[in-house]
């Protein structure tokens, strides 16, 4: 009886680790946290953007953050991490996000957006948490 549960335990963890859809956690990007982050550096910004980023790997594909991609860790290790993303129709990236401190990211990125090229390097720093809703 318990060798058939260890069996189903293993067969059913390994089941669920093949039909989730969302990537793994790198260990570099979980060195940062969720929350206000300053960006610059985007391209045709003439300030700092600030954003509230639930999830820090949004950022290693800041180009297409608002679109649906599929994400994959080349390379992770330390304080970076490597990230290919494909967005279908509307592109792809490549992206490298160096861990400066848990509180300031460095992130060079290029691919195709819109079917055009775009090549660039971000600086992001955390600086709060996010607004909370107001209440009415």
């Amino acid at each position: 009886m318990t060798r058939n549960l260890t069996l189903l335990a293993v067969v059913g963890t390994s089941a669920l680790a093949l039909c989730g859809s969302a990537p793994p956690p790198q260990p570099a990007l979980a060195q940062a946290q969720p929350g206000l982050w300053e960006i610059s550096g985007v391209p045709g910004a003439a300030y700092p953007l600030r954003q509230c980023v639930a999830d820090i790997a949004v950022l290693a594909r800041f180009e297409h953050r608002a679109k649906a991609c599929n994400a994959r860790p080349v390379r992770d290790g330390g304080n970076s991490t490597v990230i290919d993303y494909n967005c279908g129709t509307a592109g792809f990236g490549h992206s490298d996000v160096t861990v400066v401190t848990p509180r300031a990211l460095r992130i060079d990125t290029q691919g195709i957006s819109g079917g055009l090229p775009f090549n660039y390097v971000l600086q992001a720093h955390r600086i709060g948490d996010c607004p909370s809703a107001s209440r009415h």
